[in-house]
């Protein structure tokens, strides 16, 4: 914990001496040390993480604390009593996975068809159908299920490297090695498979030209 403060102080102070919204992600190693990843001055994709938490929910939401830093009011907390009370009880720890799912390919169409946003589930078979309509993540009951946010709908382009959507799941996406599990896998191809596209109009010859003139002084 002494060294994950250093780091976040550290970071803090090579960003701005002001009042400043950031958010800080640190890389474990298996030795246990932790590294400061990155720093983000802003509100990142794994706020709505974080701030949904089953701790959060139980307590304070992590957002209150960046309102009361703005709001010029004079506070004190003890951050390590909240770390303790956080911590010690199994049932504010859950574990959730965030996949930003791309398009991988070296190709550019157009999209005809795309998964809508809601819940979606897993098949006995591997395979993943649309279950109902939600906007919540908490609305995951079991592993079983996800919640897709669309981002790309027909009519867009797609391309290398496009973000088709997010999806949350329960549990882990990844091992110990940092690789994504079959579980995880799954859901993926499932969820690819649910887009279909055109591909892209072939471009029209334009008009021959005929041979160039030229004025003779």
């Amino acid at each position: 914990m002494k060294s994950i403060k250093m780091l976040a102080a550290a970071a803090a102070v090579a960003v701005c001496a002001t009042t400043a919204m950031a958010e800080e992600k640190f890389v474990t190693v298996g030795t246990g040390e932790i590294y400061l990843g990155e720093l983000n001055p802003r509100i990142t994709g794994a706020s709505s993480m974080t701030n949904y938490a089953a701790f959060a929910h139980a307590d304070a939401p992590l957002f209150l604390f960046h309102l009361l830093e703005f709001s010029g009011k004079e506070f004190e907390l003890d951050v390590e009593e909240l770390n303790a009370r956080w911590s010690s009880d199994p049932d504010m720890i859950d574990s959730w996975s965030q996949m930003v799912i791309k398009h991988t390919e070296d190709t550019v169409d157009i999209l005809t068809e795309a998964p809508e946003s809601g819940i979606y589930k897993m098949l006995d078979d591997g395979s993943v159908v649309f279950d109902r309509f939600d906007y919540h993540r908490r609305a995951v009951e079991s592993d079983r299920e996800a919640f897709f946010l669309r981002i790309l709908k027909p009519g867009d382009y797609r391309y290398e490297g496009a973000d088709l959507g997010i999806l949350v799941t329960r549990g882990r996406s990844m091992n110990n090695r940092f690789r994504l599990t079959p579980r995880s896998k799954q859901w993926i191809d499932g969820i690819k498979s649910s887009f279909s596209a055109r591909p892209l109009p072939a471009a029209e010859p334009g008009p021959e030209l005929s041979d160039p003139a030229f004025k003779i002084m």
